[in-house]
């Protein structure tokens, strides 16, 4: 598996064509602004605009517990809060790409 960093402070159009051009399974979101339902939605939009809509995303950061159910309507797989161990984050996108693949 490889692993691709973008960098800090990208916006979701700069996310959703790395993503697309990249030819990734999985992008992975870590958002401590509290900006979250703001702009994962905005990179969710941009990844279906440029064809990337079966590209699963996966958040990690402070989220509120009003704010996943929505999140994971909206289309985000996996929500990792703060004390998730690095074990359950490997295992849920090895998972992500297995169904991918398949």
């Amino acid at each position: 598996m490889e692993v691709i960093y973008s960098g800090l402070r990208q916006t979701p159009d700069q996310i959703a064509a790395a993503a697309v051009q990249e030819d990734v399974d999985v992008v992975g979101l870590s958002i401590l602004s509290g900006a979250h339902n703001v702009l994962v939605p905005e990179v969710l939009s941009a990844l279906k605009e440029r064809g990337g809509d079966g590209i699963a995303v996966v958040l990690g950061g402070i989220i509120p517990e009003k704010d996943i159910v929505p999140l994971k309507q909206a289309g985000v797989r996996e929500i990792f809060l703060p004390g998730t161990s690095t074990a359950r984050t490997v295992d849920v996108i090895r998972s992500l790409v297995s169904a991918t693949a398949s």
